[in-house]
């Protein structure tokens, strides 16, 4: 038996015990999974977790009665558009080396093949369970995907980004058929002509009360809630806004005014948010509005959890909240997602319900995409075999294990990294220019001091590097050209 293998037995016998006793009412019936599904929200954006500038009461809440894992990350992306491949990886359990372009990145590809998988979905595993499968909110794979995994929902958003009081949202269809990609495109520009409605942050989180109120009785759900929030277009409510003075706020410790080199990504969409070089004042506001609309979605977050307490389900109700990915908001001279620093790859990851511990945080690394096993495992259903990713529940569960001793990441064809304990490697090839940095993430976890030129530290790289390489040089990985050419 393999790693792998042996994790998920342990995991789905750990389930039987830890679940088997939380579940309440008939015998034998499975709990129910709410997953809130942050867009661009990073890992130190909640006041439990140890940021107190923020205001999250409602996260805040859910992080004291379950357990954080402080050390998650996405793998990384294939293209600049970073959260499609990240909410790919997590639906399948897969890197998105693994996955074809048509799910990663379905806006690239003839629309007759948007969203065609051979791999078994999260949603779709629970579908085939018999439970109530619920959809709302932000879904970058494609529409024959969407309707593969879900029964029932509501303010459906194909895309990526838009204004959040002009989303193109849609009904749920039976029938599982949704305009065309040119079809939603005409949606959003007549909607754009349109005075502006609800914001989409609250729209979803409606839905979603209405789902768990008038759900079906006879059977668990699993309910998918993917904000479009704090993605930009920077827009909420007032009231959130009002909770952040801007010159109030630090800036963050690695703030500089520009990138000290070419990562390849230096002028893409995200990176034009704010000028060059960029300012206090700028990073300040821009923190701002980023955390309003957090708290916006703590907000919402917060009646979705009430209705689950008003329906009685919250102790059978295993409830998830995760960020997509991270985002550099004036860190490093940054502002998108598009690198592999912590801020743009690590993203907040809790659990909380039957049979999980109650205010305990995890600092084992794990991967975002071990989300799949993990929920399976928590609900008593089978792994997929196509799944490659390691439930946590026996971290959950213990947290003496320790999970994986090493972490590689990926960004297009020009950046790779690689954690191992303390340390972690960046590697970069632009342009034929090769850099590297290796920093001590325990000593210094704002990545501000390169020890790549230390001679101590060579052997240490080399090491690293070679384990990259072997990485890139797995079966079936086909798009890792990384190493092609370089010196």
């Amino acid at each position: 038996m393999n790693r792998r293998t042996f994790l998920r037995a342990a995991g789905a016998a750990a389930a039987s015990v830890l679940f088997a006793k939380a579940a309440k009412a008939q015998r034998g019936q499975r709990p129910n999974a709410l997953f809130l599904f942050a867009d661009d929200q990073r890992f130190d954006t909640l006041r439990a977790l140890d940021n107190p500038h923020i205001h999250t009461p409602n996260l805040d809440a859910l992080v004291k009665q379950g357990t954080s894992f402080t050390q998650a990350y996405i793998l990384g992306s294939p293209s600049g558009a970073v959260c499609g491949p990240s909410r790919a990886m997590v639906l399948t359990g897969r890197s998105y080396f693994k996955l074809p372009n048509s799910v990663t990145m379905p806006w690239d590809v003839p629309q007759e093949e948007k969203g065609r998988c051979p791999y078994p979905t999260m949603p779709e595993v629970f579908r085939a369970a018999g439970y109530a499968t619920f959809g709302t909110g932000k879904w970058h794979n494609g529409p024959p995907l969407y309707a593969k995994g879900f029964t029932h929902g509501g303010a459906i958003f194909f895309g990526g980004m838009g204004d959040h009081y002009r989303l193109p949202l849609l009904d749920f269809a039976p029938s599982g058929k949704y305009p065309t990609a040119q079809e939603i495109n005409e949606l959003t520009l007549e909607n754009l002509r349109k005075p502006a409605g609800k914001h989409a942050t609250d729209v979803f989180g409606e839905v979603t009360v209405d789902f768990i109120k008038t759900r079906p009785k006879d059977r668990p759900f699993f309910a998918y809630v993917a904000f479009t929030a704090p993605h930009d277009p920077r827009t909420m409510p007032k009231e959130h806004l009002d909770h952040y003075n801007p010159d109030g706020l630090p800036l963050p410790d690695n703030f500089l005014p520009e990138h000290p080199f070419d990562n390849g990504e230096l002028k893409i969409r995200d990176e034009r948010l704010a000028p060059w070089p960029r300012t206090p004042a700028i990073v300040r506001k821009q923190l701002a509005d980023y955390y309003a609309m957090i708290t916006h979605v703590d907000a919402q977050a917060g009646k979705i959890l009430a209705a689950l307490d008003a329906t009685g389900e919250r102790e059978n109700t295993i409830v998830v909240f995760a960020g997509d990915n991270g985002l550099a908001v004036g860190q490093h001279g940054l502002f998108g997602k598009q690198n592999l620093y912590e801020h743009s790859i690590g993203v907040p990851l809790v659990f909380s319900g039957p049979g999980i511990p109650r205010g305990e945080r995890r600092d084992a690394p794990c991967y975002l995409h071990d989300l799949f096993p993990t929920l399976c495992d928590m609900a008593g259903l089978e792994t997929p075999g196509p799944v490659e990713s390691q439930s946590l529940l026996p971290l959950v569960r213990d947290a003496a294990q320790r999970g994986r001793k090493t972490l590689a990441f990926a960004y297009r064809d020009y950046q790779r990294a690689l954690r191992e304990g303390r340390y972690k490697l960046i590697a970069y090839h632009v342009k034929g220019v090769r850099t590297t940095q290796l920093f001590d993430l325990e000593a210094d976890p704002w990545e501000k001091r390169n020890l790549a030129g230390a001679p101590a530290h060579a052997p240490r790289i080399a090491r690293m590097r070679a384990q990259l390489q072997n990485w890139e040089e797995e079966p079936e990985d086909s798009r890792r050209a990384f190493w092609k050419g370089s010196a």
